[in-house]
């Protein structure tokens, strides 16, 4: 019992440093054109992360029992992973880059669940989870924010060709406002539901094993023999904790995506947050774990170079790039050498 509150306590600072960590997602773009300042968007992201953390449960599925065998992991598996996850957050918010939270609690729990099934590949589920719901959406998802944000841009640009420079400007403040609100609501239905999949897989493993055994009668909400839907306090916790994640602000990050890659205004922000709002929330109906992250930056990016192919800062865009690439590995090593050392 004492490891699976251990496992809570993890999984919620993993869900609060989410909400610091990726609130840049949501709001880069509507601060740094100005539209909102800093304390007024975060205040706005955090409700509609809340709101969207509430709806939907197909990606927490996809966490909880799409990627590796739920026969194998254990409690310590779980508590590995979580680990995992923070410390690449952790480390990557502190150096300022747009990593992806998805993909470092991924990772871990792939690193962590073969660890604990003694290096048994067969443990990971490639070809009905991984592949088709991480490393294609990984590799595919930037790609499409990139074009269609690139494509997006260039309509409107045909379309406002006309209009006063004011005109566009004043037009598009007023209308970035729902496009960050929405880009906002579709990033807490898909981020904070990989920590709810997580929870209900504590939860079925703990039942499975016997933990909850022999406890007092209010306590029966525990139980979880079989991992259906995700319970309702479960969801509760994980959307209270990304909203308070998200209100404490990610500043580092958000200098990064919001000023350092391209200057924006706001119609080039209405631009990429209605187009990786877009993707997002499909992916959440498809139950994919997409990388919030990857999707808004290259969103941002695609606006960007229509915008001039010059404005984009290219060493920022690389070192971005890098920490996409280690992400998977990095934490999947770590969640590895976690489980082995905590093997009995």
């Amino acid at each position: 019992m004492i490891t699976f509150i251990t496992v809570v306590l993890a999984a919620i600072i993993f869900e609060y440093s989410n909400g610091f960590h990726d609130a840049a997602n949501a709001i880069a773009t509507v601060v740094s054109t100005k539209v909102l300042t800093p304390r007024q968007a975060i205040a706005m992201a955090a409700v509609f992360n809340l709101t969207g953390a509430l709806l939907g449960g197909a990606v927490a599925s996809t966490i909880g029992k799409g990627l590796v065998d739920t026969d194998v992991v254990t409690m310590s598996t779980v508590l590995c992973a979580l680990i995992a996850a923070i410390t690449w957050n952790l480390l990557t918010w502190w150096v300022g880059l747009p990593s992806s939270s998805s993909h470092a609690l991924i990772g871990g729990l792939c690193g962590a669940a073969l660890a604990t099934a003694r290096g048994n590949w067969s443990v990971l589920k490639w070809s009905s989870g991984l592949w088709p719901k991480v490393v294609l959406p990984m590799f595919a998802s930037p790609f499409i924010g990139l074009i269609i944000g690139g494509l997006f841009m260039t309509i409107l640009l045909v379309l406002l060709r006309s209009f006063t420079p004011h005109f566009v400007h004043s037009t598009f403040g007023k209308l970035q406002l729902f496009s960050a609100a929405w880009m906002a609501h579709s990033h807490g239905t898909n981020d904070a539901q990989k920590t709810m999949g997580i929870i209900t897989l504590a939860l079925f493993t703990g039942t499975k094993a016997g933990v909850f055994a022999g406890l007092p009668a209010w306590l029966n909400f525990l139980q979880t023999p079989k991992f259906a839907a995700v319970p309702l306090w479960v969801k509760v916790l994980c959307a209270a904790t990304m909203g308070a994640g998200t209100a404490a602000g990610g500043w580092r990050i958000i200098r990064t995506l919001g000023h350092k890659m391209v200057k924006l205004q706001p119609v080039h922000g209405f631009a990429a947050e209605t187009t990786a709002a877009l993707i997002i929330q499909v992916a959440s109906v498809w139950g994919i774990p997409l990388s919030t992250t990857h999707v808004i930056s290259t969103s941002i990016m695609g606006v960007g170079v229509v915008k001039r192919f010059s404005g984009v800062k290219w060493t920022v865009v690389e070192r971005i790039i890098w920490a996409w690439v280690f992400t998977l590995p990095a934490t999947a090593l770590l969640g590895y050498i976690l489980s082995r050392a905590a093997a009995p």
